[in-house]
């Protein structure tokens, strides 16, 4: 923009140099040409009286040497003789010499001034004064030189006044930009100081007012979560209460529910921590878990259920700890919300595997089953749409983490196993810059 903003004022102020620079240097060489032809008047009418007093060519050189620059000045006298170094024409002088009033006539570049002067009993002569090409422009180059200079002048000093007023809003626009950039990375604590033009200004105060906006909504949206939660603990209680009753056979659902439970309780303290936490909250990145002691850990949850329905299932890729850049409590809800779908859209007996997948700059969490698949794909990750009468979220949740990593949330038919896989993507590497291809875009923009 600064780069712009200063051709721009080198194109204006030229055409507004120019327009005034080249009309006054042609005045100034007018001015030139003027002052030399009043010189050779000048010198003319020195010789005027001398012609008036005597003829006498002896007392006409003493006149002659006195006027100065000999080799420029004549005197026609009327006997046909000439005194000094002539340059007019012979039918020139003759003309003159017929006038009652000096002229002035081109000799080429020169010009050359002829005066009559009448004498006694209608005699006349005649005084010639050459004017050379130097002399017409004596001066000139150097008026022109210090004309070119001051235009210089005045189109680098426009430059440098444009400069500094665009590195002002050059800076005001940066920092603001810099401000979306921070804003749109998480960091919530991030204002900007409304500065520069009006306009920039007013960007910066709406700015402002955005992020103010977006963390009351998301303290809003983080309070109901909470308080939603907490409903969930009254009917937990009594249900505790009413297997309380029911003797040591209702052990296993007892410890089922104390899972819930401690669900609940985790929920309500990630979100109550995240709207107590300053502004802004831990940079991206900065929260890891091991992918493969999350799967481990959930999958002897699942278990119980797959050893009750007489699923087969199996854990690959879980023997070493595989870094991700996601909370546990997350990825956990990731998890189970996929193999809670095998539970609940598959028949009991349908076998299940789980692939956890460690690649150069990316973590896949593969679930398979053997079920008849997932018919349409597009509509399944839309959120909140579910053909199967459940919430829809399931997918959405897996699909939200694995973007907010940078990664991407695919399903497809398993090969193993016939039915769906859905193969959920964290990048775990630094993210690609804006405008390269990535993995997955076309699959996640056929189902947008």
């Amino acid at each position: 923009m600064r780069r712009s903003l200063a051709l721009l004022a080198v194109a204006c102020t030229t055409m507004v140099t120019l327009a005034f620079l080249v009309p006054l240097a042609m005045v100034v060489r007018e001015a030139a040409h003027a002052r030399a032809l009043a010189g050779a008047e000048r010198q003319a009418a020195a010789l005027v009286p001398a012609l008036a007093i005597t003829t006498d060519p002896d007392r006409l050189e003493y006149a002659l040497a006195g006027a100065g620059a000999r080799d420029r000045v004549a005197i026609h006298l009327p006997d046909g003789s000439t005194l000094g170094t002539s340059h007019a024409p012979a039918a020139l002088v003759g003309e003159a010499a017929e006038r009652s009033r000096a002229s002035t006539r081109a000799l080429g570049e020169a010009y050359v001034l002829l005066r009559p002067v009448v004498l006694d009993r209608g005699r006349g002569a005649v005084v010639e004064v050459y004017v050379p090409p130097e002399a017409l422009t004596r001066g000139v180059g150097r008026s022109w030189a210090v004309l070119a200079g001051l235009a210089v002048a005045l189109v680098a000093g426009s430059v440098v006044v444009t400069d500094r007023l665009g590195a002002r809003l050059v800076r005001s626009t940066r920092r603001l930009g810099a401000a979306a950039s921070s804003l749109g990375a998480g960091d919530l604590s991030v204002r900007v100081k409304p500065a520069g033009p009006p306009e920039v200004a007013a960007a910066g105060r709406a700015f402002n007012a955005m992020a103010d906006q977006v963390v009351a909504l998301l303290a809003a949206e983080r309070e109901l979560a909470a308080d939603l939660s907490h409903r969930l603990r009254t009917p937990l209680t009594a249900l505790r209460l009413s297997l309380g009753h029911l003797g040591p056979e209702a052990e296993p659902s007892r410890q089922a529910l104390g899972r819930l439970e401690q669900e609940v309780d985790a929920i309500i303290a990630a979100t109550r921590g995240a709207r107590e936490a300053p502004r802004g909250g831990p940079a991206l990145g900065a929260v890891r878990c091991d992918a493969a002691e999350v799967l481990r850990e959930r999958l002897a949850f699942w278990s119980a259920l797959a050893e009750d329905q007489g699923r087969a299932w199996d854990l690959v890729g879980a023997a070493e700890p595989v870094p991700v850049p996601v909370a546990a409590a997350e990825l956990t809800a990731a998890v189970d919300a996929l193999l809670g779908n095998v539970f609940r859209h598959t028949d009991e007996g349908t076998a299940f595997s789980v692939t956890l997948h460690r690649g150069a700059d990316t973590a896949g969490v593969l679930v398979a089953d053997a079920g008849p698949g997932i018919p349409d794909p597009r509509a399944a990750l839309r959120r909140g749409a579910s053909g199967s009468g459940s919430t829809g979220l399931g997918l959405d949740i897996a699909r939200r983490l694995a973007e907010g990593t940078g990664g991407f949330l695919k399903i497809e038919r398993s090969a193993a196993l016939g039915g769906a896989s859905v193969q959920l993507w964290l990048r775990t590497g630094p993210r690609e810059p804006a405008g390269r291809p990535r993995r997955g875009r076309r699959t996640r923009a056929a189902r947008s």
